[in-house]
Formats: structure tokens, C-alpha cells, sequence
């Protein structure tokens, strides 16, 4: 039985200790998978609160089918989804700040070749491969963030996705694709 099998049991058993060891292990991670989704920092920790406490709720009825953070990231992932189309119906908080956007694009170690062409360039291509993933289907786009952002191997994946492998590389290599297209766009290189 693995360290993550014992805590869920432990919980189950009424050990709310437990469950924060699980949060302290996860947090960072289910933190980062929620802000490919939701960029604003603050919010992003506001749904992974919720998404731990749905999973709290749901932890009696876990019967360790998959892997416990493989259920976490899905609780994640629906908690990010819901909470998009739930602010979607909300008028926007605030507009970005024109001095956030530039000092986003800051890299120190890129100082020696920062002209203006090449600051643009790259703030292009950054949009350029943004626009891509979210012009992807739902879960095309889920499969190449979880590969390229997350680290995920392909069997992870398809376990967190809930399909079969060739399926997670059929989507990646399509978007793999698309994110191709659209950085020869930007690069004026033709296809």
C-alpha cells in the first residue's frame, strides 16, 4: 500500500490530519494545474481551496480505482471549468494593467538580446501558441497542457483523461500541429 493509499483509508477513518498531509503534498501541483486554467493568481488559490474541499466531501465514496492524485486532478480541473463559465457570467473585476502585461514578458537572463523587435516577437509568439491552445477542442487542449505544462507521460494522461492512450496521442499530435501552424504564421514562414 502506498503512502497516498494510507492517508485516504486514514481520513476515511475520521483522521482530518490526514487529509491536510494530502493538501501539503498536492497543493503545489493541483496550484498549477488549476492556473493553466484560471490566470489570475488570487483566484486560482480560491479554487483550489474548493476543489480540496470537494474533494474532502468526496473522499468517503474514493474506492481507489485510480491513483489519488489522478481523482484530485480531476476534481481540479471540473472545479477550474465550472468556476470559467460560472465568471463568464460576471461582469470582468478589473481591466489588465498596462504595466503587469510588460513586466509579465521580463526574463533577466534574456536582458543581452531584448530589442524591440524581439520583445515583440515574443510577446507574438507567446499570444500565438495561447491562441492555438485555446482554439483547440476542450480536450485536445487538456492533453497538450498536460504534457507540456504538467510533465505528464502519456500514460498518465490517458488515466486522467479517462481514455485510451492512442487517443492522448492522437490529440497531442493535432495540437502539436495547430501550435505549428500558427508559430509559422507569426514567423511568416510558409507552409
Amino acid at each position: 500500500m502506498n503512502v497516498d493509499q494510507e492517508l485516504v483509508q486514514r481520513v476515511q477513518a475520521g483522521d482530518k490530519k490526514a487529509f491536510d498531509l494530502l493538501i501539503m503534498k498536492y497543493q503545489q501541483r493541483i496550484i498549477h494545474v488549476i492556473t493553466g486554467f484560471v490566470h489570475d493568481p488570487v483566484e486560482a488559490m480560491d479554487v483550489a481551496q474548493e476543489a480540496f474541499i470537494k474533494a474532502y466531501r468526496a473522499l468517503p465514496n474514493f474506492r481507489g480505482d485510480s491513483a489519488f492524485y489522478t481523482w484530485l486532478y480531476r476534481i481540479a480541473i471540473n472545479t477550474s471549468k465550472n468556476h470559467l463559465t460560472a465568471s463568464s457570467r460576471r461582469p470582468p473585476m478589473s481591466d489588465v494593467d498596462a504595466m503587469d502585461a510588460t513586466n509579465y514578458y521580463d526574463a533577466p537572463e534574456l536582458k543581452e538580446f531584448e530589442t524591440p523587435e524581439n520583445s515583440l516577437m515574443c510577446v507574438q509568439l507567446e499570444e500565438a501558441i495561447q491562441q492555438a491552445i485555446e482554439d483547440l477542442p476542450e480536450e485536445t487542449a487538456t492533453a497538450i497542457k498536460l504534457r507540456e505544462f504538467e510533465g505528464m507521460s502519456y500514460e498518465e494522461i490517458a488515466e486522467a483523461m479517462d481514455c485510451p492512450i492512442g487517443t492522448v496521442r492522437s490529440r497531442i499530435f493535432r495540437a502539436r500541429e495547430a501550435i505549428d501552424k500558427q508559430v509559422k504564421s507569426v514567423m511568416g514562414e510558409e507552409e
